[in-house]
């Protein structure tokens, strides 16, 4: 695990003991390119993530799907497919967040905090799809960081621990020209929030002037 979530305090029986990366590659997630990935907050209009000196991280939304939802098997299906995606392209974001500047990784998360699901579902969002389109993204994110409902759960039980489970809330009535946008907020221990914040601001993407100290840091 990383060094800062070897000195957390996590009792024993709830660390996780497996590596996150290993997961993420034989779940076939991509997680893309430091030029890709680690980029300039000059001219956006929101930051991707957030970090708090406590430890909490905030993650904007981002969507997934291209249809809106009704109580259709098969769109909630195609729902569910796109909270999965987006899932990824989140783990994706946090892995470059928390290691653009080297000072941690995924491995450092020490749990989930809370998910919200805004599913696209016009008309008032009358139909039950909320749940069931949300759970794409909740059990993609349990399968990468332990949980139940994860791809390596038996019986309900995850041996990897419970680090992805999350309070949720799930909501229809938006329309858009996609399924979902989930966002999620995940906790890292102080110590590297603190060294995170400290090397190169609490935003990501970076103000260009930290874009440049890291890509300078880089060689």
């Amino acid at each position: 695990m990383g060094k800062h979530y070897d000195n957390a305090a996590i009792p024993d029986v709830l660390r996780r003991d497996f590596d996150v990366y290993d997961r993420i590659s034989e779940l076939g997630i991509d997680l893309g390119t430091f030029e890709e990935n680690v980029t300039t907050l000059a001219d956006q209009n929101i930051a991707h993530m957030v970090f708090h000196e406590s430890g909490l991280v905030y993650l904007s939304g981002s969507s997934g799907g291209t249809y809106p939802m009704n109580d259709d098997e098969d769109r909630i299906a195609h729902g569910f497919q796109g909270a999965q995606d987006a899932a990824d392209h989140q783990i994706s974001r946090l892995h470059w967040g928390l290691s653009a500047g080297g000072e941690g990784d995924l491995n450092d998360v020490l749990y989930t905090v809370k998910a919200l699901g805004m599913v696209v579902t016009p008309g008032g969002g009358t139909t039950s799809a909320g749940p069931p389109v949300t759970n794409g993204f909740s059990f993609r994110w349990q399968s990468v960081f332990g949980g139940g409902k994860s791809s390596y759960a038996v019986g309900g039980v995850d041996p990897g621990g419970f680090a992805g489970v999350h309070a949720r809330s799930a909501m229809g009535g938006f329309d858009g020209r996609f399924s979902i946008e989930p966002e999620i907020v995940v906790a890292i221990p102080a110590s590297l929030a603190m060294d995170i914040i400290g090397n190169r601001g609490w935003v990501f993407p970076l103000p260009p002037a930290m874009l440049e100290k890291i890509k300078a840091g880089r060689g």
